[in-house]
């Protein structure tokens, strides 16, 4: 039924939520969440009375080879069955209800949940179906309401986005990527000292033609230079093609041919 060869390498990362799908409709959105959640490390899935069954072998084709979530992925009858061995729930929840329950980000959401699933407690988040969302019978097993701030002018999102942004912000919650880093591939940021060597040769020259002849103004211009490449992390790839300008420029055109 898998449609695919194996699909991915996926394994469970640690103790993670699980996703539960409730009455979802449509098996290509099975698929598409099990391709999210992948994206941000979750693995166990969980349907509660799929509408057209399980398996679907066009989940498969859907998920981009997270082929290991929907084979094993578990089907319930009822809500209370799914979350039945879970110790505390999250739901998301588009609209207002008028519930008292803790009412939470997917990122204040996420922080709740790696701090469950740290102390070995075993922690779901259901979703409902496409056209409706969850009912008022399915919030009673609940503990917590998961809202995301979009523009309230438009918040419709479809299922594997909903489950895409909780996926996303469970991996965040614990991501050590710097927010931002300067890419040098095969090179390194230029130290003091190369930066200096660089400076000393194209000051001498700058000498040598002339452009510092201005005695008065030569200091302001010198470290006016010196400002605009200390202003960035300039690469050590970067000053060599530098060094090869200025030596260029020295030696002027080339006779023809």
């Amino acid at each position: 039924m898998t449609g695919k060869d194996g699909g991915a390498d996926l394994t469970p990362i640690g103790n993670t939520p699980i996703v539960i799908l409730v009455r979802p409709q449509l098996a290509e959105n099975i698929g598409t969440v099990a391709r999210a959640m992948a994206n941000g490390g979750l693995f166990h899935l969980r349907l509660v009375s799929p509408r057209d069954g399980w398996p679907q072998q066009i989940a498969w084709r859907a998920a981009s080879g997270a082929d290991r979530l929907l084979e094993n992925a578990q089907v319930f009858d009822t809500v209370a069955e799914a979350v039945s061995d879970l110790h505390h729930v999250f739901a998301t929840c588009p609209r207002p209800r008028h519930i008292i329950k803790p009412l939470l980000t997917a990122r204040g959401g996420a922080l709740e949940m790696r701090e469950m699933t740290n102390r070995d407690l075993k922690v779901g988040i259901l979703f409902g179906p496409e056209r409706t969302g969850l009912e008022n019978d399915d919030f009673i097993h609940t503990d917590y309401w998961v809202r995301y701030p979009l523009d309230p002018r438009f918040m419709s999102l479809n299922l594997s986005q909903a489950v895409m942004i909780m996926a996303y912000e469970w991996w965040m919650a614990t991501e050590q990527t710097p927010q931002r880093q300067l890419q040098t591939n095969g090179t390194h940021i230029a130290t003091k000292a190369e930066l200096e060597n660089f400076m000393s040769h194209l000051v001498r020259e700058l000498d040598h033609c002339g452009f510092l002849r201005n005695e008065q103004k030569r200091p302001g211009m010198v470290r006016n230079i010196h400002h605009f490449f200390q202003r960035g992390e300039v690469t050590e790839q970067e000053l060599r093609t530098l060094h090869g300008i200025v030596a260029e420029l020295v030696r002027g055109p080339k006779p023809p041919t």
